[in-house]
């Protein structure tokens, strides 16, 4: 990750803390928003700004209003996950309660679209058309996943569309948004958000691989996370394909102890080829999202960044 994005981002943070009243409603948010994470999506909508102009400044706003989005997203996920853990802390609901955190939540949308609104005036227009899609996308693949937690049966295909929408759109709104206050081409704001869903896919593909294969210290949550939840994911689809029979009689096990599940699945992934299957899917996202940015109309010294951040997604063990 370029340094000097980061500290920008962590600098905007500590400098416009949340404050109201009650002091309840607002101190989740800057609880969870202090809890950190990579930041990986308000760097994307910094990065996406400097290829076209070189000056990220422009884009701090809506960096700050896809973090903020990020951050409420994960406050209402660890709600219907029934999450304990956030980035190794205690997630909101359960340091406050869930109602509590129903309404920051819904408190910390708010304000993500009034820090987008603090972008210049001349791209609110197309800034709002954008961020406004992607939030109706996000909560239409959180539908689908909760959907899928009841399924027998989820299709690769299915499981894919339900992450792109998910997680991906997310990545692709931010470099978008990045290069909208840029003032980019058309055309290049297209292609740079099609290069941010690919990297979204390859991203949220190596997340579902780390959270039953990470460790809780480097992940930061519960290990197994996904299996515990029933989660269809691509482990999970493949895995079936192979041993049906095995998986539907672990997931219909009532009286097996979590930790048990989660080494039992674990053994099937392997046996089954499952964990590698998913490693190679992860890579072909990432592929495509390099060859996304080979074919973006800058300058190649000024996609060494975007590009740093690709191999570091793809690489990394947590």
């Amino acid at each position: 990750m370029k340094a000097e994005l980061l500290n920008k981002i962590e600098h905007e943070i500590q400098g416009q803390p949340f404050i109201g009243k009650p002091q309840n409603l607002y101190d989740p948010l800057n609880y969870i928003i202090a809890l950190g994470g990579k930041r990986i999506r308000p760097i994307l909508a910094l990065m996406g700004c400097e290829l076209y102009s070189g000056n990220s400044d422009k884009a701090i706003p809506a960096a700050m209003a896809v973090e903020v989005f990020h951050n409420f997203s994960l406050i209402h996920d660890d709600i219907m996950d029934q999450a304990p853990l956030r980035r190794g802390s205690p997630s909101v609901h359960k340091k406050w309660d869930t109602n509590t955190a129903i309404l920051s939540g819904d408190l910390m949308l708010v304000k993500a679209y009034g820090m987008l609104q603090k972008s210049e005036h001349k791209h609110w227009p197309e800034l709002f058309a954008v961020f406004t899609k992607t939030a109706a996308e996000v909560c239409e693949g959180q539908q689908l996943d909760m959907n899928f937690e009841t399924q027998a049966l989820v299709s690769e295909a299915d499981y894919l569309e339900m992450i792109r929408l998910k997680t991906s759109v997310l990545l692709g709104c931010s470099l978008q948004l990045g290069a909208i206050v840029a003032d980019s081409p058309v055309e290049e704001a297209h292609k740079i958000y099609d290069l941010g869903v690919n990297m979204g896919m390859g991203f949220q593909l190596m997340d579902d691989y780390l959270d039953t294969f990470g460790t809780p210290e480097l992940v930061g949550k519960q290990p197994g996370g996904d299996i515990l939840a029933h989660k269809k994911t691509i482990l999970v689809i493949k895995g079936m394909e192979a041993e049906h029979e095995k998986f539907k009689l672990l997931f219909e096990n009532k009286t097996i102890e979590p930790n048990d599940k989660i080494a039992t699945a674990k053994k099937l992934f392997v046996s089954t080829g499952a964990d590698i299957y998913l490693k190679q899917l992860s890579a072909k996202y990432f592929d495509l999202a390099l060859q996304g940015l080979s074919n973006l109309k800058v300058e190649e010294s000024k996609k060494t960044d975007l590009q740093e951040v690709l191999v570091y997604l793809q690489n990394r063990s947590y």
